[in-house]
């Protein structure tokens, strides 16, 4: 049995959860004279305040060769740490660290760890990806800065689509805004010449806190004719509470290495 499916699962997750924002003033309708200056703005000023956050979450993964759903703990400190635990009846599976600088993982079920930077979660998404994109993910942010000059928008579906006004030949990227809280509707990356698509589409945002999160999160991978899905579904998250990152790899654990 391989347990990459398993150990993509948590990562991923770790890549696309929760969104938030505070006090932004939108409308149930989106408005064509919008410029891109002031979408982008609204956008970034839709990032959560807080400092620590603690989720549980339903997590189901599925490809062409299985299925199957667990449930799992995320805990976060902004701009520092993200720390996911799966484990069933009390019993850990699996935990990830990740810092600015590191990611760490480690497996219960085939006694495997990994322990480096950011290749890992790059190699295995398809995609370059680094804390602040994993975070800005979590938060309801788009994956990248974007810059009003280099982009344009349109209105599409009331939603605010922004595109970069030149498209790299395999860089196709676009993010669709919603209008009422200019929080992330959906966002798509896509690199055709290696056949990889990565899609994260939000679900129905819930107030916590003055924050916006999803109530669900729904991410497609493609890499050549390989497909996975991931749901997430939010059963609780509590900000600004007191938190730690329990983390040890065990001993006799074998090291994952990369290709």
């Amino acid at each position: 049995m391989s347990y990459k499916p398993f150990l993509i699962t948590l990562l991923v997750f770790v890549l696309a959860a929760c969104g938030g924002a505070k006090n932004i003033k939108g409308s149930n309708t989106a408005n064509n004279n919008l410029s891109v200056k002031n979408i982008l703005a609204t956008h970034e000023a839709a990032s959560p305040n807080f400092e620590t956050m603690a989720a549980r979450v339903l997590v189901a993964y599925e490809d062409s060769d299985k299925s199957q759903s667990i449930t799992v703990s995320l805990r976060m400190e902004k701009d520092k740490t993200i720390w996911v635990k799966a484990s069933v009846l009390g019993i850990t599976l699996a935990k990830v660290l990740i810092t600015p600088t590191s990611v760490s993982y480690y497996e219960t079920i085939g006694n495997t760890y990994f322990e480096g930077d950011f290749a890992l979660l790059s190699e295995w998404l398809g995609t370059d990806i680094d804390f602040q994109k994993a975070q800005s993910i979590l938060l309801g942010q788009s994956i990248f800065r974007l810059n009003a000059s280099a982009y344009t928008s349109t209105v599409q579906n009331n939603t605010y689509k922004l595109f970069p006004k030149q498209q790299p030949a395999n860089f196709i990227h676009s993010v669709f805004l919603n209008p009422e809280n200019f929080k992330v509707a959906s966002e798509t990356l896509s690199q055709p010449n290696d056949k990889r698509l990565l899609s994260v589409r939000y679900g129905d945002y819930q107030m916590v806190e003055n924050n916006f999160f999803p109530s669900e999160v729904v991410i497609n991978t493609t890499e050549a004719d390989e497909k996975t899905k991931i749901d997430i579904v939010y059963r609780n998250i509590d900000l600004n509470v007191s938190i730690s990152f329990p983390f040890t790899i065990p001993d006799g654990y074998d090291e994952i290495q990369l290709n």
